[in-house]
């Protein structure tokens, strides 16, 4: 009866439904069956109900898992999981979970023994659903239908089977999807599980700090951790933190864009940073750092030890007032290579003191991105010499400046007198269609280089 319930989204029986299925109320008021009272038209009838939904769920799983023909199992299993409008997911978590010992023990006192053929063909169900499922997550629905299967996995409790079903599986993402805690709970209970996930994806999926509490354990060993555009502010990001310390940290690639970061919770990730040998890629683009907490992270850039290699600062604050600090801490680091300072309202005097960090011969920096900074002609001369000098950089983006055709000759030397230069993007500047063909026209002699004036093409 609870079953049929599940499957037909009912949750209030009549006494018709217990005669048909042989059921006296008094014998389950005490624990399973509520007894309401229900107006229709002008009498009024018992009915009963389940004293929560999740009760009538877990009676529904114990029932089908107590079926005589084992075999009925993969169909209920197979046609509940493959309903879209969700009404079998807890009942399909329950049946997972009771073919777990630890559950099904204290259950056969009452119940009597579990069938092994039932319980050994749910396991090998689930084993194969996530494997399935796991190639899978392009759309919503498809990452919807692995987060299940993984919900499976968390309540079966089976170290073994986590690790057949996602020993080749690398990457997870859930990307645009809302996680609840509960769902951060299950992923680090996958992921400490499985040695074989390196890149975690969880950008914009609405995790707040319990969320990142759930999830703190298990951040530690993925090598890619994505958490962008989710609202942890200095409390998560201090969690988050706290994965960088572990000793067994393999983080090397950390998203942390739009998150809530101000520079009060910057001094911890800073320090973080000073102890984490593993990071060589940051992105904390999106957050009110402000001069104060820039200057924090790139005196983070000093560390000798550091590994940074890509940072990513776009719309952080910065402005040209702190600009000189950090142009120093870019000179005396070895590791940087390609920075974002973009969105920041750096200006002309801003970007020369960047320019005086590339002329440096320490400078390892190849790519540079100066989107929207404000950037007049009257500075891109300054920077094009700095660039001819060091020598190195093979992309350069100044998308969105004040950029016009006096600009042009200065450019045109960039282009000519660096090499390696591979890409320079001019897009949304104030170029002539003049200017923009004589700037495109450089590309003919330098094969692999590209001068881009439209996104389309980016």
């Amino acid at each position: 009866m609870a079953f049929r319930g599940v499957s037909e989204k009912k949750i209030v029986f009549t006494n018709g439904d217990l005669i048909n299925y042989n059921l006296q109320p008094s014998q389950f008021l005490s624990g399973f069956l509520m007894e309401l009272l229900e107006r229709e038209d002008s009498a009024w009838s018992v009915v009963y109900t389940f004293p929560h939904p999740t009760i009538q769920e877990f009676v529904a799983a114990v029932a089908q898992f107590l079926n005589p023909h084992p075999g009925d199992i993969l169909k209920f299993l197979t046609k509940a999981h493959n309903t879209t409008d969700g009404r079998f997911e807890v009942f399909i978590r329950f049946l997972a979970g009771l073919s777990s010992p630890m559950s099904s023990r204290g259950l056969e006192e009452f119940l009597g023994p579990f069938p092994n053929e039932t319980t050994c063909r749910v396991i090998d169900w689930v084993k194969e659903e996530v494997k399935r499922r796991s190639g899978n997550t392009r759309s919503e629905a498809g990452k919807r239908s692995l987060l299940n299967t993984l919900h499976y996995l968390f309540e079966s409790q089976n170290r073994e089977l986590a690790q057949a079903s996602l020993g080749s599986v690398e990457t997870l993402s859930f990307s645009g999807m809302t996680l609840t805690p509960i769902d951060c709970a299950v992923l680090c209970h996958v992921i400490g599980l499985c040695d074989t996930i390196k890149h975690l994806d969880l950008g914009n999926c609405h995790i707040q700090c319990e969320g990142i509490q759930r999830l703190g354990p298990g951040l530690h060993k993925c090598q890619e951790l994505r958490l962008g555009t989710n609202e942890l502010g200095d409390s998560g990001v201090k969690l988050v933190s706290a994965a960088l310390r572990n000793p067994e940290c393999k983080i090397q690639i950390l998203g942390l864009r739009g998150v809530g970061l101000t520079d009060s919770g910057a001094e911890d990730l800073v320090s973080a940073l000073s102890t984490n040998l593993s990071l060589t890629g940051l992105n904390l683009s999106g957050n009110k750092l402000g001069d104060s907490g820039v200057s924090l992270v790139f005196a983070a850039l000093r560390n000798p030890e550091c590994k940074i290699q890509r940072l990513r600062l776009s719309g952080v604050g910065l402005t040209d007032s702190d600009a000189e600090d950090f142009a120093t801490d870019l000179i005396t680091n070895r590791s940087l290579t390609d920075l974002d300072l973009s969105d920041n309202k750096l200006g002309d005097s801003g970007v020369k003191l960047v320019s005086a960090a590339l002329r440096n011969p320490e400078c390892k920096i190849q790519k540079l991105w100066l989107s929207r900074v404000c950037l007049s002609d009257s500075g891109v001369e300054d920077l094009v010499s700095a660039i001819i000098t060091n020598r190195l950089l093979t992309r350069l983006n100044l998308e969105s400046n004040w950029l016009t055709d006096r600009s042009i000759p200065a450019l045109r030397r960039l282009i000519v007198e660096v090499p390696t230069l591979e890409r320079i993007v001019l897009v949304r500047n104030r170029f002539s269609q003049t200017g923009e063909q004589e700037l495109k026209s450089l590309q003919e002699p330098t094969p692999g280089l590209r001068v881009i004036f439209d996104r389309r093409n980016m």
